[in-house]
């Protein structure tokens, strides 16, 4: 591998900070866990490791053609991740307070339905390539990545979200207490937000 474990544990803190940012996803766990438990919200928390495998691994094989034709692309996509990552903590922070999204098709009951739904959020956002083409050249030299080291992000990108979103709909009761209401919520965002800010400042130096 060429990544160090320095790299991989920056990029997991990045990634569980965007975890702690609620959105749709947090409302459908917390709705599926109120109506039918720990075992209704697990299957929609699979649907989206599909989702959250498969985004980076398209970005990292799209950005290492692009590599492979542009040598600068690499330095200017990390100065990318660095203006996205201060753009989400800065928007985090001016509206901290916001309300949160519902989104119906997520609460369907069923356990086929909720890993469905799973895979509607994750998969019906092509954005999420975008989002992680600008996101990983921030973190690592996409284009000297081998085999063990795509395995080793995809894993990665999968493994930080699914832990939070069993641990969420397990701790059901506390968190839908903290989202539910505009101090709590605005408590969430602020903090979710002065840590993206500080992971931006870092990606330069890594």
């Amino acid at each position: 591998m060429t990544i160090g474990p320095s790299e991989l544990l920056l990029y997991a803190f990045a990634l569980l900070v965007l975890f702690l940012t609620p959105g749709p996803v947090w409302v459908a766990m917390l709705a599926r866990a109120l109506s039918g438990g720990f075992s209704s919200a697990a299957p929609l928390a699979l649907g989206v490791v599909v989702g959250d495998i498969l985004w980076p691994l398209l970005a990292i094989l799209g950005v290492t053609w692009i590599v492979s034709e542009f040598a600068a692309f690499l330095t200017v996509m990390r100065w990318i991740a660095v203006v996205m990552f201060l753009f989400m903590g800065v928007m985090l922070l001016r509206h901290a307070d916001r309300a949160i999204a519902t989104d119906s098709r997520l609460t369907r009951p069923g356990v086929w339905a909720g890993f469905v739904a799973g895979l509607v959020v994750i998969m019906g956002n092509p954005k999420a390539i975008l989002f992680y083409m600008g996101l990983l050249p921030g973190f690592f030299d996409l284009g000297a990545l081998t085999r063990p080291d795509i395995v080793a992000i995809c894993l990665i990108s999968a493994i930080v979200p699914l832990i939070g979103n069993l641990v969420l709909a397990a701790s059901v009761g506390r968190v839908r207490a903290l989202i539910s209401t505009p101090k709590g919520l605005k408590r969430l965002n602020m903090t979710a937000g002065f840590l993206l800010v500080i992971v931006a400042f870092v990606i330069p130096f890594t």
